[in-house]
């Protein structure tokens, strides 16, 4: 299985940027997708996600400035940022897993990406 994160960059605080996140080699019918961020010296957090029976969930921080979608592909997860703000600026990874919802630490149904970094100045 394979995670393939894109889209991460410098931006200005207020300005957006995609993250897109696509699996391979990964054939559950059902599954759960979701983003993850981790600032330096913390344990991972969620951001956004979409369960296994299609409901989405954002973390208090992000709801109402980040999105996700899923294009036409089978696991695929987008995430949409607006409004960035300097916290938001962190290393943003991707995960999949059969067991729903994805926990924040590894465990043995997930897997994850290597990461892609989102750094917002002010």
């Amino acid at each position: 299985v394979r995670l393939v994160e894109s889209g991460g960059g410098s931006v200005q605080a207020g300005e957006s940027l995609r993250l897109s996140c696509v699996v391979t080699g990964m054939g559950y019918p059902s599954y759960c997708m979701g983003w993850f961020r981790q600032y330096p010296g913390k344990e991972r957090e969620r951001v956004a996600g979409r369960n296994n029976d299609g409901t989405t969930y954002y973390a208090d921080s992000v709801q109402g400035r980040f999105a996700i979608s899923q294009d036409n592909r089978a696991y695929s997860l987008d995430l949409q940022m607006n409004s960035l703000k300097p916290e938001d600026s962190a290393m943003y990874y991707c995960a999949v897993d059969v067991v729903c919802p994805i926990a924040t630490r590894t465990s043995p149904s997930g897997y994850w990406g290597k990461g892609t970094q989102v750094t917002v100045s002010s």
